[in-house]
């Protein structure tokens, strides 16, 4: 995982366990949402680094 992705995982994580310890549903949410973007472009980043992997292996 790169580091901002890394970071927004962590900062997901802490808004989603302030919104539970405040019992602040929106909060909550909003720290999953994060989590679930930092997952997403984690995913895209290694898609890519394949498909790099790939295109230099077809060009040998």
């Amino acid at each position: 995982m790169a580091l901002g992705d890394k970071l927004n995982d962590m900062a997901g994580k802490a808004k989603e366990a302030a919104g539970k310890a405040t019992d602040n549903d929106r909060l909550k949410a909003e720290g999953q949402g994060d989590q679930a973007q930092a997952k997403v472009s984690d995913t895209v980043n290694d898609v890519k680094d394949h498909a790099a992997g790939l295109k230099d292996s077809f060009n040998k």
